[in-house]
């Protein structure tokens, strides 16, 4: 998750002292929302499809079924607790959808490996997620927010796994994860069209 919204939310400082407001007349900024909140909205439904092939595919359907397996796996929940409402921060909000982008882009090998009879639906939703990172990394760079620049390459390893069981449960984890994290960025991204 994905994480537009909450970069926005609060550039004010850096904006020097621009209210809200002001950027929700803006209109390159509202194309930018309306843009990347569809581009969200696919990428949700192409992790769906994935959950769904790993329900078909290996019967790992239900999330508390596993939680007893889960607490052996080393699985990577990027965090975004700053793009909710309390705590939101429009710079570090779009940095944390940004890395967990970056996160999630890694992992998503391990499902390549499980199913690879559907890499190419991996593929492009690898594809879409460094373009929406690209996105939002332009954006920012427009609203004078910072930004870090990642390297192309994936310098993040790839989750392991002790055995094939494990492989399959953890594939499954990272999907669930990943869906939650691209709801959250999915509202964020949607609450800035509403300033």
């Amino acid at each position: 998750a994905l994480l537009l919204a909450v970069l926005l939310w609060a550039p004010w400082w850096a904006l020097h002292g621009a209210p809200l407001t002001e950027l929700s007349g803006d209109q390159d900024f509202q194309l930018f929302l309306q843009r990347n909140l569809e581009f969200t909205r696919k990428i949700r439904g192409d992790v769906a499809a994935l959950q769904r092939l790993v329900c078909d595919t290996l019967q790992l359907c239900k999330e508390d079924e596993l939680l007893l397996v889960r607490q052996d796996l080393d699985i990577a929940q990027a965090p975004l607790e700053q793009c909710h409402r309390r705590t939101f921060q429009a710079e570090t909000c779009f940095s944390q959808i940004r890395a967990g982008l970056r996160v999630y882009h890694g992992s998503l090998a391990t499902i390549r490996a499980l199913l690879p009879g559907h890499a190419g639906l991996v593929e492009t939703l690898q594809l879409d997620m460094a373009n929406l990172s690209s996105n939002i990394q332009q954006q920012m760079e427009d609203l004078g927010l910072a930004t870090v620049t990642y390297p192309t390459e994936n310098q993040d390893p790839v989750p392991t796994f002790s055995s094939q069981f494990h492989h399959q449960v953890g594939s499954f984890f990272i999907l669930a994860n990943f869906q939650r994290f691209l709801e959250t960025a999915y509202r964020a991204l949607r609450h800035l069209t509403s300033l």
